[in-house]
């Protein structure tokens, strides 16, 4: 799907005060951002937010990162929260390239990572660029704290089954996995669908999860 171009959208992500504009600067002390100690869980491509945004909502516990590439897809997920009647205090936005996560965040700083319906990178020769890869799964050790998890949902077989693969080659942990997430009552308990999950299942398609740990 080719991704539309929105002239404003650099501009206003750029000025937006959902989005942290210097994420360098908290690197081994992003607690500062919120005032707090709570957990942090960080999900990466974030789609247009919908995901993330009721999950703060649900879990005022923790605090939540959005990180997303494209400044014209963030913008839909600035303008959601704009539209919303109560603000939400334990979610901010960032945009950039998930390959400078160990430049932006130190050591045991985030305590899950969601990765919902990534980029498939079909062809052999970019598999690197999964963000279920063994080179991705490296990024994602030098910031998970001791107990981190990543959670994966997919409706893609192919990259499902590459990422059980790669979580066991990359030395990680499989705590669970289904292939029917919605017909799984353990794995589906508490479960918040993205929009993709709901298009996808209302088509009748499968959704495939695992959650790993180090």
């Amino acid at each position: 799907m080719r991704l539309r171009n929105i002239p404003e959208a650099k501009d206003i992500v750029e000025n937006s005060p959902f989005v942290v504009q210097n994420p360098l600067a908290f690197r081994g002390n992003w607690t500062r951002l919120w005032k707090n100690n709570h957990p942090i869980h960080l999900e990466v491509g974030m789609g247009k937010g919908r995901f993330l945004m009721e999950m703060a909502q649900k879990h005022p516990e923790n605090n939540y990162l959005g990180m997303e590439l494209y400044d014209s897809v963030l913008l839909r997920a600035i303008q959601k929260r704009q539209a919303m009647d109560a603000p939400i205090e334990n979610l901010y936005f960032l945009c950039m390239d998930a390959r400078m996560l160990p430049e932006i965040f130190g050591e045991k700083e985030i305590r899950k990572i969601y990765l919902n319906f990534s980029d498939p990178w079909p062809k052999a020769r970019h598999a690197k660029r999964r963000l279920t890869s063994r080179q991705f799964l490296q990024r994602y050790a030098q910031i998970l704290t001791p107990d981190g998890t990543v959670e994966f949902k997919t409706d893609n077989l192919d990259l499902f089954t590459f990422s059980l693969t790669e979580v066991q080659e990359a030395g990680w942990r499989l705590l669970s996995h289904t292939y029917d997430l919605h017909g799984d009552e353990e794995m589906n308990l508490g479960n918040v669908m993205t929009e993709y999950e709901e298009k996808f299942s209302a088509r009748g398609n499968p959704i495939y999860k695992l959650s790993a740990q180090l």
